[in-house]
């Protein structure tokens, strides 16, 4: 089973945490836009969204593409894609708004709070 690395934002912070089964944690067919119980994570009172994630290859996922296939559109901006002149369009790949065994990263935003703190709940530990 792939290991999936979370992301959770709260605000201007970030923390990063690693999850061993993410079958058992309820990600898998869950998709952009989702919102996610904090208890599967060890984050008692805090509610989730799933914002964004990279597949295994580095592809974002991309909330407009339905599924979790892999495909190749052509975009002129936006998510994934910055031309460095104006109206430039290019054809590049991503991954659609499912997550599926083939995404690794999962980036998650905190939309409700617990009692205790994310600093303490998802610290690094100490050296």
């Amino acid at each position: 089973m792939v290991e999936f690395k979370l992301v959770v934002s709260d605000g201007p912070k970030s923390y990063a945490k690693a999850l061993a089964d993410p079958q058992a944690a309820g990600f898998l067919g869950k998709r952009l836009g989702d919102t996610v119980g904090g208890e599967l994570l060890g984050l008692g009172g805090y509610t989730l969204t799933i914002t964004g994630g990279t597949d295994k290859s580095g592809f974002p996922l991309r909330a407009d593409l339905p599924g979790a296939r892999q495909v190749r559109i052509l975009v002129s901006e936006g998510l994934g894609y910055h031309p460095a002149h104006a109206g430039t369009r290019d054809r590049r790949s991503f991954r659609g708004n499912t997550v599926s065994e083939q995404t690794v990263q999962i980036n998650l935003r905190v939309t409700a709070r617990g009692s205790t703190p994310l600093a303490e709940l998802l610290a690094p530990p100490a050296k």
